[in-house]
């Protein structure tokens, strides 16, 4: 088989590991209020459940990170995490009680971590300016599983039969559907998926003029081995700014000169050198994520994350309280949710080939101000009658969810070109960690406060209007200042 088809392959099955993560929280969101209730679980139960299972995932994601990084390989560690959500929704089936029922999704959150591996391949598999195209596509199979989701739960609510010593109904359905689904995608990673070599640098070679190429072509075999696994922004390494921080003085013939007196010729370095070398030799936690850049971007997956998992947990308990909503209406809803959104992707992946993302990122901003909005004025205190209220309800909701795909592939794109792309597993874990942590918070939030919406919804509005104030006075660093830096190199070399 060739490598193409390989490739194809591979990206096939982390589509179908995003789409099953978006069904999992499809099938599983509309009925856990109802699940708790059967087993006596008082009301904060449900922002507990939903909270553990982003917990687990925030403590695993820089785990299966670090893990990528070093190894270099990401097969083995989505099989190992698929494991924990095949076991969680298991334990979520047989819930014989509230604590099984929390500690099933404790464990399969574990496997959500296994994302931030899956993130790094992507970008090393990527060039910088199809990065966004290919992170919407996938993020965009995850909103296809939470449209396809409510569709399944619409024939397991019908579910009503025993398994053994098991009861088989609408709320143990989705654990059992989930586990089986996990199960079958082990199979297809098994025999779909490879851990290909990055084309990251062929495509770079190409990309050099002529001359440098003839340049890097008349360079001994000893600098062909030392440079063989080397980055693009090598040069950078060596000032230990990991390609993220464009140094003023910094020239590419200073850099060879220094490498060159590093490494002389009479001692040509072995070939595995670089290969046997971590990834993390010279890295700094504080150098890589304390900048201006970075910290808005990870404030953005915070804030943003915040504001949807605490809505998500409000929506259940306020259609029931104004609108009688049941299963049924709720999964009709999150469907008609998940069309808007997967439209928004499909946007945005076109938009992202003819703006900069933080054009995007701005724009999913000001749509997120104006939801926060309208949310803080009409959802708080619904006014009028029946039509009304639910007039403001879908408005508010339709805004919520619209402005969503903007900021999610804006900030993960341009995350991925501002940190180092040799640990970008462990930074792609970083980021969902911070993303892991809000939803953590959100539900807890907003689980707390359904009796006083003013004050939930008055925070969420507070630190988006903080987003905004720092994506306003940042707006400048929001840039791949790798890829810029590269063109100069390439213009320097000509």
């Amino acid at each position: 088989m060739d490598n193409r088809r390989k490739r194809k392959l591979t990206f096939l099955s982390i589509g179908l590991i995003f789409l099953l993560s978006g069904v999992e929280y499809a099938v599983i969101l509309p009925t856990i209020w109802g699940y708790l209730q059967t087993l006596d679980a008082a009301p904060y139960f449900l922002g507990l459940a939903l909270s553990a299972f982003s917990l687990s995932g925030l403590l695993s994601g820089p785990l299966f990170g670090q893990w990528s990084d070093r190894t270099g390989t990401t097969k083995k560690i989505i099989l190992f995490a698929n494991c924990f959500e095949i076991v969680g929704n298991f334990m979520y089936f047989m819930g014989f009680s509230k604590w099984l029922l929390l500690s099933s999704r404790l464990v399969a959150g574990i496997g959500t971590g296994a994302g931030s591996s899956i993130f790094g391949f992507l970008t090393v598999s990527t060039a910088p300016e199809d990065r966004a195209t290919v992170f919407a596509a996938v993020m965009a199979c995850r909103q296809a599983g939470l449209l396809i989701g409510p569709a399944f739960n619409i024939f397991l609510r019908l579910c009503d039969f025993h398994l053994g010593p098991f009861v088989v109904n609408k709320y143990t359905a989705p654990g059992l559907f989930m586990c089986l689904l996990w199960i079958l995608l082990q199979l297809a990673v098994v025999f779909m998926y490879w851990d290909l070599p990055s084309p990251e640098r062929g495509k770079a070679k190409e990309g050099l003029p002529s001359q440098c190429r003839e340049e890097e072509s008349e360079q001994g075999l000893v600098e062909e081995d030392t440079d063989e696994e080397k980055p693009l922004m090598g040069s950078q390494e060596l000032a230990a700014s990991y390609g993220s921080v464009v140094t003023a003085n910094h020239t590419p013939a200073a850099s060879d000169a220094t490498s060159n007196h590093i490494t002389p010729p009479s001692s040509p370095v072995p070939p595995d050198a670089h290969e046997s070398s971590s990834p993390f030799k010279n890295f700094s936690i504080s150098r890589e994520f304390l900048r201006e850049e970075v910290v808005v971007l990870l404030a953005a997956q915070f804030i943003t994350l915040f504001n949807q998992t605490a809505l998500e947990t409000m929506v259940t308990p306020l259609t029931q309280k104004y609108f009688n909503y049941g299963e049924l209406e709720n999964s009709v809803m999150y469907c008609l949710c998940g069309v808007e959104v997967i439209a928004g992707f499909l946007f945005v992946r076109w938009l992202s080939r003819h703006v900069a993302e933080r054009v995007v990122l701005a724009i999913g901003l000001t749509i997120c101000n104006i939801s926060g909005v309208w949310c803080l004025i009409f959802l708080a205190n619904p006014l009028g009658g029946f039509p009304w209220q639910l007039t403001e309800f879908i408005i508010g909701v339709f805004l919520q969810v619209l402005g969503l795909p903007f900021v999610a592939v804006a900030q993960v794109s341009l995350f991925s070109k501002v940190t180092a792309e040799k640990t970008q597993g462990f930074s792609q874990g970083v980021r969902r960690s911070v993303g892991g942590l809000a939803t953590i918070l959100g539900p807890l939030w907003a689980g707390g406060l359904t009796d006083n919406m003013y004050i939930m919804m008055g925070v969420m509005m507070a630190l988006l209007a903080l987003l905004t104030m720092m994506l306003a006075f940042s707006y400048d660093r929001l840039l791949a200042p790798a890829a810029e830096e590269h063109e100069d190199e390439s213009d320097n070399c000509g």
